[in-house]
């Protein structure tokens, strides 16, 4: 049977990367995911629009389309990893990522200058978290690092186990009334990885690690994340004479991913009291979030077309599931019983990612074919964490104040018709969020081919990108240790029916 209990003390689970400066990254980034058309051109679209998924870029987009459609997209996502010098981790991922609609109402007065207004709804799956990491490798920061972290200074007294306590009950209670680093503290000892230098006294506060390793450890870390972020998009926009084209949309999310992180410790000294250990951590994040968006397209003349657009901040408002395991050769001989169905539970929080200006310039060449630019600014350091009265969010917001940028992404796309057939390709780029390297820039290429019958087109994307990261296996490291190559690939394929 699992059981809860609420846990008040936040940010101290970055262990599992949850309300800190990895979730504010996590949730203000755009994989250019959407049609195949938008993807093949890198979401180059946002002086083009007429498609679904510009309305991700400038909302003014759905006034171009000429005519109402639906269409459905269906993506395979492979994420492909190589932490440090570990082999090469491949996932795949198919899924059902965009389907929408935009229904178009022409006026029927020629003499007004309000020619036309649409209607859109569009769901595009902007974020999909599944992924997976492993790693072997040796390291001088031992999982008894971070339980001692959090024990120093604590004093014994209340993280005993009482008389006729059960221990998963006192792992729970200890959580919501001394915090989380008491609740390490106490995992780690009754997971043989720690002990109190004097276990007999109650006002102990310091202690001493059970394992022994002259300079490195060996360690296995893996892992594994499942998830999405999905938004859903109300928009309308308005065509006013021949050249200018108004928008505005509203945009709902929902969110719901898992994490867990396994380490598995070996390799210690021959005269070590621990002889192998694990330590394994599964977070649940569900929540929901809003934002909206403003935007305008103008035709220059028969080939220039310029476009701007504003996208608000957007609310995150989260709840975290949080839960763990240990074992040892010295653990408790009841530490099985604190597992998954042990679950803490944490108060509701919110996340602003920042608001994004973006300007875009096209280039329409007739029947022929096109080419797009947009670029993207977005002051990354402007990120919160709620409620600010929270201290530890307030300390957080100060962290990421003072290491993240302002950050500029550029997207290239273009297209070129023969006939009923379009052959797409594009280029983006996404400069680093922090200041220093622990994330690298983002560069991805793209290409597509589409087939117009008329009635409805079929499309078809690949769109590639890569980032380096340095990442953390433990919270309590001095620095991010384990270097991290991600390769994002993306196959779609989009129906699109005209009416």
């Amino acid at each position: 049977m699992k059981k809860y209990l609420i846990v008040t003390s936040l940010l101290v689970c970055s262990y599992v990367t949850a309300q800190n400066i990895n979730d504010v990254l996590r949730y203000s980034t755009d994989n250019t995911q959407g049609t195949a058309r938008y993807q093949a051109m890198s979401g180059a679209f946002g002086a083009l629009g007429g498609d679904l998924s510009s309305l991700n870029v400038n909302p003014a987009g759905s006034a171009v389309f000429n005519n109402s459609l639906i269409s459905f997209t269906g993506s395979n996502y492979n994420v492909k990893n190589i932490a440090g010098a570990s082999p090469e981790i491949s996932t795949n991922n198919p899924a059902l990522n965009q389907i929408g609609g935009v229904f178009v109402f022409k006026t029927l007065n020629q003499d007004t200058d309000w020619k036309k207004i649409s209607v859109a709804l569009n769901y595009d799956r902007v974020q999909n978290f599944d992924n997976s990491i492993s790693s072997r490798y040796s390291t001088a920061t031992g999982i008894d690092q971070y339980f001692l972290n959090f024990a120093q200074g604590t004093p014994l007294g209340p993280i005993k186990l009482q008389d006729g306590e059960f221990i998963e009950d006192a792992y729970l209670d200890i959580g919501a009334s001394l915090g989380y680093g008491n609740q390490q503290a106490f995992l780690g000892i009754f997971g043989g990885i720690i002990d109190a230098v004097d276990p007999n006294d109650d006002a102990n506060v310091d202690y001493v690690s059970l394992t022994k390793y002259s300079s490195t450890v060996n360690q296995n870390y893996r892992k594994t994340s499942f998830g999405y972020n999905d938004k859903f998009t109300a928009n309308v926009a308005t065509q006013y004479q021949n050249n200018l084209y108004l928008g505005a949309s509203l945009n709902f999310h929902s969110i719901f991913s898992d994490q867990l992180t396994e380490i598995s410790e070996s390799g210690y000294d021959s005269d070590s009291q621990v002889r192998s250990a694990s330590f394994d951590n599964f977070l649940r994040t569900q929540g929901t979030a809003f934002s909206f968006s403003l935007g305008a397209i103008a035709k220059l003349n028969e080939n220039i077309r310029v476009g701007g657009s504003y996208q608000s901040p957007t609310w995150y408002r989260l709840d975290d599931e949080f839960s763990q395991r240990i074992n040892s050769n010295l653990a408790d001989v009841d530490i099985n019983f604190i597992n998954f169905d042990v679950i803490n539970l944490y108060e509701r929080y919110t996340i602003k990612t920042p608001e994004k200006l973006t300007g875009s310039l096209a280039l329409v060449f007739g029947k022929n074919g096109l080419l797009s630019v947009d670029y993207g600014y977005q002051d990354m350091s402007k990120a919160e964490l709620k409620p600010e009265s929270d201290p530890n969010f307030a300390s957080e917001n100060n962290f990421i104040r003072n290491q993240l940028q302002a950050v500029s992404s550029l997207r290239i796309g273009g297209e070129y018709r023969i006939e009923r057939v379009s052959l797409r390709g594009g280029y983006r780029y996404e400069q680093s969020p922090y200041i220093n390297n622990t994330i690298g820039d983002l560069n991805g290429a793209s290409g597509g081919i589409g087939y117009d019958f008329g009635p409805s087109r079929l499309d078809f994307a690949l769109s590639s990108a890569k980032q380096d990261r340095l990442s953390s296996i433990l919270s309590t490291d001095a620095s991010p240790s384990l270097n991290i190559a991600t390769r994002n690939t993306n196959a779609t394929l989009t129906y699109t029916v005209n009416f």
